[in-house]
């Protein structure tokens, strides 16, 4: 197979995962959104704001892929990449806001953390599936040289790790009463999530590659 050829097949790949994902987090809003107005449950709701974060994440990466399948000149995809890395990045910061807020609030109210049957077939869901998803991004941004698909790729792990935060704390309440402990998960991760989100609004790992 020639490099030509077999950036073609790494890019419809690409294509198929990062459409799949955004298909995956519309449908993931709708549901968590819709259930968190019905139940009144904040972590529904937090739910569907992070799969928007992520549509919109999926949505520029596709963008980015598109021009590329349709063999668009170098300098056009390049251009393209640096943007949409810095669109990645700037989700990255909105999810960090998201979970400062949310895990924040919960703190201060001391609030535990909210089951719901929905909410456990969500996080359940993304916390088998995302993952896979994310390292078969990562292995086609590695085929790729794509700084953008590499971090739109973490992101989808990060929301996983977000899914098992929520399915921590419900096991940390349920066996030891402390409602806290998915709350503290989450912050842990803020400050990966600036950093990352930091270095795509500067495009540094696409002026790296």
């Amino acid at each position: 197979m020639t490099a030509d050829a077999d950036r073609t097949r790494w890019t419809r790949i690409a294509l198929w995962l990062v459409a799949g994902t955004m298909a995956y987090n519309v449908a993931e809003a709708v549901l968590a959104v819709w259930s968190g107005v019905e139940a009144d449950s904040i972590a529904l709701l937090g739910f569907g704001l992070d799969s928007i974060i992520e549509v919109v994440a999926a949505g520029a990466m596709l963008w980015r892929l598109a021009i590329e399948a349709r063999g668009d000149d170098v300098e056009r995809i390049e251009a393209t990449e640096r943007r949409v890395h810095q669109v990645v990045g700037a989700t990255f910061l909105a999810l960090a806001l998201y979970v400062i807020a949310q895990a924040g609030w919960n703190l201060w109210a001391a609030r535990p953390p909210e089951e719901t049957v929905l909410g456990l077939v969500i996080a359940g869901a993304s916390l088998a599936i995302m993952p896979l998803v994310s390292l078969a991004k990562l292995r086609a941004a590695s085929r790729l040289g794509s700084g953008a698909l590499r971090a739109e790729a973490k992101e989808t792990l990060a929301c996983s790790y977000l899914s098992f935060t929520l399915l921590l704390g419900l096991l940390a309440y349920r066996l030891a009463g402390w409602w806290w402990a998915d709350s503290l998960a989450a912050l842990l991760m803020v400050p990966w999530l600036v950093r990352e989100g930091l270095e795509g609004l500067r495009g540094e790992e696409c002026e790296d590659e």
